[in-house]
């Protein structure tokens, strides 16, 4: 009994960990937010090809564990040791349970990763001339969710004469409409820099 218990709780920390790390690329661009932990945002971004068979392998383990804690066998029952069955904590369904919900929420994160990225104080932005309003595209590669989306926007929506920003990882890019006289273009690339990521390419969308 001890052994499984054992083996048990190795499968339990085994599918902890494993949901941890496919939720990784995800989790680092909130920290850099909520922590102004600059450049970590994309320090586990190269995880993201890895994170479907990181699901998998959590899913695969869990599964085992439940396995383990569920099933009953003849000599446990049978056996009029003294030593009766009082369970750790550690090795019970309940705790099995709380495990399993922490592993789904991480494995959910990037679905739900928005609630915690701080809302943007709304800011005046005085426009001296219309011609000076630019809308470009900024390509950037290596974004793994909609967390690193959220970054990015927060970086580049704080300079001054930004007036929207909308951040697509599954496209790679950026769209950024902004007043020229008050933002540069390299003021742009660098607030995407600070983000740990790097902007490849850039186009001119339109003029206002």
């Amino acid at each position: 009994m001890k052994n499984t218990n054992k083996s048990n709780r190795k499968w339990l920390g085994a599918g902890l960990l494993t949901a941890i790390a496919a939720s990784l690329c995800c989790i680092t661009p909130i920290l850099a937010i909520v922590g102004g932990l600059g450049g970590v945002a994309s320090a586990f971004s190269w995880m993201e090809p890895f994170r479907p068979y990181l699901i998998a392998l959590t899913i695969v383990v869990l599964s085992i564990a439940w396995y383990n804690t569920l099933k009953t066998k003849k000599s446990d029952i049978d056996c009029d040791c003294e030593e009766e069955t009082k369970r750790k904590y550690i090795n019970s369904k309940s705790f099995l349970l709380i495990i399993t919900i922490v592993s789904a929420g991480l494995l959910a994160f990037p679905y739900y990763s928005g609630i915690f990225v701080p809302k943007q104080e709304s800011k005046k932005v005085l426009i001296v001339n219309e011609k000076n309003l630019v809308e470009m595209k900024f390509t950037i590669n290596d974004m793994a969710c909609s967390a690193c989306e959220a970054q990015i926007n927060h970086n580049i929506s704080n300079l001054k004469g930004v007036i929207k920003v909308n951040t697509s990882y599954k496209n790679k890019q950026s769209v950024v409409e902004f007043d020229t006289t008050k933002t540069k273009i390299q003021d742009i690339e660098n607030a995407v820099d600070e983000t740990g990521y790097t902007v490849s390419d850039y186009a001119r969308i339109k003029n206002k």
